[in-house]
């Protein structure tokens, strides 16, 4: 075999978003648009990349120099990742690539959408090199890698995205990987609405980090409220309970407009939507655009997707709890 195809999905963040960079719990859903990522070995001991999604084409560099000199910024994440797994294959089994490796990235979703498209692409690729090397690497050595290289590349980040694209369903997770535990749920009536409003994750995180300076122990105090959240939400998830779920996503989002990371379209959207009769709605993510979600019951949705573009927002269709990283056959 020298050639294989991979997918991963990618995520909504349901509660918990910037508490969970700080060793606080958040849970995770993954959804069905996906990233796949054809890899095929070379002759010659070199790194090709093909990404028409972000503008690569023709990209190639010799093993010698990954993650040297300047990256296009839609190369980063698969080239550090082949040079992470290159630097692990070599650590941890002794063995050096005979072969050049060529990745062909194409996404089924916009990158602007913030569905954590650059952590789908970073877990396809180390997925298919480790099936086509026969590196027979665990679902958590995936996460690792995966994981480091988007600290490499983004110096911050919790890994929540990461967890999404490689175990895929619904998780409760804590920064870092710490715990990445499936929830056993069939459904999850989730509503998504798209600002309109491409927003930088680790901007927003710094943003918030700069307000609260000198109010330090005020936003530890509002982690916790959120970390106290993901736990009652996660049991309300598990017994179907969506009037309360949507309760506490409403109290999240409160807790996320002191934050200062929501934004008058986001509240012009969530504000609509619980008054066409949503059980609860919030930003998803870091915030400052992307998507917001809702759960509401069945007899509200139309009522509902109308008031989001009513007010300018977009209704993306996404199905939830999708399936982690497979090989395609």
């Amino acid at each position: 075999m020298n050639k294989i195809t991979v997918s991963a999905p990618g995520k909504l963040m349901l509660l918990g978003e910037h508490a969970v960079v700080y060793n606080h719990p958040c849970l995770v859903t993954a959804v069905d648009q996906r990233m796949r990522a054809t890899v095929e070995t070379l002759p010659r001991l070199e790194f090709q990349l093909e990404a028409e999604d972000v503008k690569v084409t023709g990209y190639k560099k010799p093993f010698s120099e990954l993650g040297v000199g300047d990256i296009p910024k839609g190369a980063k994440f698969v080239e550090i990742a082949v040079k992470n797994l290159l630097e692990r294959s070599r650590n941890k089994f002794g063995t050096t690539w005979k072969t050049g490796i060529r990745v062909i990235t194409k996404s089924e979703f916009s990158s602007q959408f913030g569905f954590g498209s650059s952590s789908a692409s970073t877990v396809c690729t180390i997925k298919a090199i480790s099936e086509l090397l026969k590196l027979k690497l665990s679902n958590k050595e995936i996460f690792d890698i995966a994981f480091k290289t988007v600290l490499d590349i983004q110096g911050k980040g919790s890994g929540f995205d990461v967890a999404a694209a490689v175990y895929g369903g619904t998780l409760y997770f804590v920064t870092g990987g710490k715990v990445i535990e499936p929830l056993e749920i069939s459904t999850l009536p989730l509503l998504v609405g798209y600002s309109g409003i491409k927003a930088d994750t680790v901007t927003l995180i710094n943003k918030v980090k700069e307000a609260f300076k000198g109010k330090e122990k005020r936003l530890e105090e509002i982690y916790k409220q959120i970390a106290s959240l993901v736990e009652k939400a996660r049991t309300a998830l598990l017994i179907k309970d969506w009037k309360e779920f949507g309760k506490l996503m409403n109290q999240n989002q409160e807790y996320l407009r002191e934050l200062g990371v929501s934004i008058p379209k986001l509240d012009d959207m969530i504000n609509i939507s619980l008054s066409k009769g949503a059980y609860g709605a919030k930003l998803s993510g870091a915030g400052g655009g992307d998507c917001m979600i809702v759960v509401c019951p069945k007899d509200k949705e139309l009522l509902v997707k109308a008031g989001i573009s009513q007010v300018g927002g977009q209704v993306i269709g996404v199905k939830t709890n999708a399936e982690g990283v497979k090989v395609e056959k």
